[in-house]
């Protein structure tokens, strides 16, 4: 087990290196000039225009840019946003909003669809079934604006339930439509992908062999079937969880959650490449960790499973 980890750090370092390299340069090409919006319709003064380039790095070729943010990028320095504010203050702010929306949206994806997933799938062909299926890929067809309205109407406006946006992100109680909403397709996701394991393994010869035993039925389900079943799911849940942080953008924005999408979002508008590449950074790191775990969650839900 520990050469696999070792084996998997080391992946990933080319792996790191490789999406730094991309968004690095992919954010230098941002539409726009940020340093000539800074004076607006005036003329910036030459002086104070090249104080200010000198300040931000900017002074100096692109080559030479990369170089730079490379190399302070290893000693925790993400650069400066265009007013000054240090990249890293700018996600320590947002980043906990964020992390807690993300996890009780994939909180709520995996209680209620694994849940789900797992009576359809032993109700195979039957109404709870069928009425999964349809109620998942109505999840899957609505966009996440439409849904976030729908909800906004129903629980805020009309039930008086929650705030329509968010004023307190610390409340999680305010934080639980977001999540709804934000969890909404992964939900769906995970639903089918459990009833369709559930339903296939249930047929397989160690489910014949763990029911003649005369095995409980809840254990035949929870460790047998289950067990074996969770394993596209955990795949699934595995990427799923920086997605759910990357995708907050849109979710976000629509109940007013001042997280690491709100601030991504503004960052591309406002042409801030030190931004965007510090928040992808961060969020990169996630989906390398979220990976690493998934695979080493493996062996104990198969121990067939094993690492040399």
């Amino acid at each position: 087990m520990g050469r696999f980890v070792a084996r998997r750090l080391l992946q990933m370092i080319p792996v790191f290196l490789g999406t730094v390299t991309i968004i690095f340069w992919m954010t230098r090409m941002l539409p726009g000039d940020p340093v000539a919006a800074m004076w607006g319709d005036k003329a910036p003064d030459p002086a104070q225009l090249a104080a200010f380039k000198h300040r931000m790095g900017l002074d100096v070729s692109l080559g030479q840019q990369y170089l730079n943010y490379m190399g302070d990028l290893f000693t925790g320095n993400f650069g400066l946003t265009m007013s000054g504010r240090k990249v890293t203050d700018v996600i320590s702010e947002a980043l906990p909003v964020t992390t807690r929306l993300a996890l009780l949206a994939f909180a709520i994806e995996i209680v209620l669809g694994v849940t789900i997933g797992l009576f359809a799938g032993l109700r195979r062909g039957k109404a709870f079934d069928k009425g999964t299926l349809i109620l998942t890929l109505l999840l899957i067809s609505i966009p996440v604006p439409v849904l976030g309205f729908v909800f906004q109407n129903v629980f805020a406006t009309q039930l008086d339930w929650v705030t329509p946006t968010v004023q307190h992100s610390e409340n999680l109680g305010e934080l639980v439509l977001p999540a709804m909403v934000l969890g909404s397709l992964s939900l769906a996701y995970v639903a089918r992908l459990t009833r369709t394991s559930i339903a296939e393994n249930i047929k397989a010869d160690y489910m014949r062999t763990a029911v003649a035993k005369g095995l409980p039925k809840r254990k035949v389900i929870g460790t047998h079937l289950m067990r074996n079943s969770m394993i596209p799911v955990v795949t699934f849940l595995g990427t799923d969880l920086g997605a759910l942080m990357g995708g907050a953008i849109v979710t976000e924005g629509i109940f007013n959650v001042k997280g690491i999408g709100n601030a991504l979002y503004l960052a591309i508008n406002r042409s801030e490449g030190a931004t965007v590449s510090g928040i992808v950074v961060v969020l990169v790191l996630v989906y390398l960790a979220a990976s690493l775990i998934v695979d080493l969650l493996y062996a104990v839900l198969d121990p067939r499973i094993r690492y040399a």
